[in-house]
């Protein structure tokens, strides 16, 4: 039997929760459930098999509790800070900064995914001072794409010597793989959470991809007036449609998978020979044919438009790297990155 309204104050958060999440119904559950970390729903789900028959006074006391609590905060301001407070009171210290460390690092759920956010450079820079075998447990654990870039930004002897560890390389045991995710968070997430920030020329840049061609002209020439370098490194740094051109073969067809057909004829009447013949080469010749004849026979079209289709192929493009289904060209250079 569950314990009665006196006794609430006895009860453990978990207890707590367990009991408004059944109370508040399953659609309201269902919601509240879709927004906890998975070791969260295993705990409140043990709790709420062991509840018993709850007495409709200790629910009643429960959400009174819970408004009176609400009622009496007031406004509510949510920091770092306070949140480093809240849990410092019912986790001993160990617990809440891994968890803080947690929340400083890149996004990501696991160590893992932190890992793949961040830069190549920046964690071959701390790699390259570990032992190959880690370095190896590490690359065998993110994505292969940036594995491999991490791989091709150490120094030659730890590239090669992490390549025949992973060759060599076993069902890696879990208390080393406990161990290797332990020094990751205390020695590299949480440096970097406090360190890293963001280019604010690749913000920047990032921004003026999303204007259409004409703005973004203009603003880079008033910017250009006011400060010549920061307008290179911008333009540097942005990709545009032209860049399309850097995509490899499969890369295109994926890309023309992913678009509606009529926008890419509208988007290379504005397009260099070059571009338009990378298209071409990778449809079917009677798709080729069909597409020129297209775009013969819409005459002059308005820049506006012209501009709006680019757009889109590159926002389109920029999605499908994202999730790893094409490689597009980052803006320095020739190298190819997801």
């Amino acid at each position: 039997m569950a314990p009665p309204p006196t006794a609430l104050k006895t009860l453990s958060g978990t207890d707590k929760a367990a009991m408004f999440l059944l109370a508040s119904g399953e659609e309201h559950a269902r919601k509240l459930f879709a927004k906890l970390e998975m070791e969260e729903m295993k705990e409140i789900t043990q709790a709420m098999s062991r509840l018993g028959v709850v007495p409709d006074q200790t629910i009643d006391a429960l959400f009174r509790d819970f408004i009176e609590r609400l009622g009496g905060a007031g406004g509510l301001i949510g920091s770092y800070d306070t949140a480093e407070r809240l849990l410092g009171q019912v986790l001993d210290p160990t617990k809440v900064g891994a968890i803080m460390e947690e929340v400083r690092g890149p996004a990501g759920r696991t160590v893992w995914d932190k890992l793949g956010n961040v830069d190549e450079s920046v964690l071959a820079t701390y790699l390259k001072n570990e032992y190959p075998q880690t370095i190896a447990v590490v690359l065998s654990k993110i994505r292969s794409e940036h594995a491999a870039r991490v791989l091709a930004s150490l120094p030659t002897e730890a590239a090669i010597e992490t390549v025949l560890r992973m060759l060599r390389m076993e069902v890696v045991q879990k208390d080393i793989l406990n161990d290797v995710e332990k020094t990751l968070r205390a020695e590299f997430m949480s440096n970097l959470g406090r360190t890293h920030r963001r280019d604010n020329h690749e913000v920047m840049a990032e921004i003026f991809n999303s204007l259409d061609r004409s703005t973004e002209t203009r603003f880079l020439q008033l910017l250009e007036e006011r400060n010549k370098e920061a307008a290179d490194r911008i333009r540097t740094l942005m990709f545009t449609f032209e860049d399309l051109a850097k995509l490899e073969g499969a890369g295109v067809q994926t890309l023309l998978r992913n678009v509606d057909t009529s926008k890419v004829g509208l988007a290379l009447k504005g397009a260099s020979e070059k571009l338009r013949e990378l298209f071409f080469a990778n449809m079917s010749e009677r798709a080729a044919k069909i597409m020129r004849d297209d775009m013969e026979a819409m005459g002059p079209v308005r820049l506006r438009d012209v501009e709006e289709a680019q757009l889109m192929l590159v926002h389109t493009a920029k999605d499908l790297a994202a999730a790893g289904a094409i490689f597009i060209a980052d803006g320095k250079g020739d190298e190819m990155v997801a």
